[in-house]
């Protein structure tokens, strides 16, 4: 049986990578973003990168110039070494792994979690990130849910992890802003064919796209939708038309009680 997205994921707004702005020293996924969030009252969400001895690191790029004090992939480096270098914008604080982030949110917020494709064109895994997480996850008791743009990954988790609620991060798939992807690759994935052969419980689309009539239809049979990436009040208005949830960034999103 599928697992149900846990409901705290339908009831507050998710920071995107958490609530990261280094104009006030907290990076992109770094743990003063996440302190930053779980003071605000809201979920996050973070990326995953695989290191060189198999260890799930909270980043989001390939490589690491654009967000550390360091250069080239995020796969070259061992956990302790990608620990030890700093994230640029911030305060000195290294590369955080899993397992330090759920110490550090410890369930007191929903944490979404979105696993990057190592194997590229979104193709078959093997299975060393997602065994990661799944690891660090173990004995984990606040609200958590899984997801990843490949579906495979996503099938892998399920297999791993059952009871664990995970999804599909969907998307448009405009080839001009999926070049490293062939063609017949977006066109595969636009239609969100896996859905059901995954065992997801939920999927995360592109905002712009959330009128697509699939994303509608799995709404309309209760599938859960979230969206990303809003960056605005009017954006978040639009997209809480057609998804039950947001994640957001550059602003800060408005909490019900």
């Amino acid at each position: 049986m599928t697992p149900t997205l846990p409901a705290a994921f339908l009831t507050v707004p998710l920071a995107h990578r958490a609530l990261h702005d280094v104009a006030d020293r907290r990076p992109e996924n770094s743990r003063a973003a996440i302190r930053a969030a779980m003071a605000a009252g809201y979920g996050i969400e973070i990326d995953l990168q695989l290191s060189e001895d198999g260890c799930a690191m909270v980043f989001h790029d390939y490589d690491l110039d654009r967000l550390a004090e360091g250069s080239g992939p995020v796969r070259e480096r061992t956990r302790e070494e990608l620990r030890a270098i700093p994230l640029r914008g911030g305060d000195g604080e290294g590369i955080p792994d899993l397992a330090d982030v759920l110490e550090l949110v410890a369930g007191q917020v929903p944490l979404l979690i979105e696993l990057k494709d190592q194997h590229g064109e979104m193709g078959v895994t093997d299975g060393v990130l997602e065994r990661a997480a799944v690891d660090a996850l173990q004995g984990y008791a606040g609200p958590v849910a899984l997801m990843s743009f490949n579906p495979n990954s996503v099938a892998e988790l399920a297999r791993l992890a059952p009871d664990t609620a995970r999804g599909i991060t969907t998307s448009a798939y405009d080839p001009a802003d999926w070049q490293e992807l062939p063609e017949a690759v977006c066109d595969d994935l636009r239609g969100i064919p896996d859905f059901q052969r995954s065992g997801s419980s939920f999927i995360s689309h592109e905002a712009a796209d959330l009128v697509r009539p699939r994303v509608q239809a799995l709404r309309n049979s209760g599938v859960p939708v979230l969206c990303w990436t809003i960056r605005s009040a009017a954006e978040e208005t639009a997209a809480r038309a057609f998804a039950d949830n947001v994640t957001f960034e550059r602003y800060l999103s408005p909490l019900t009680s």
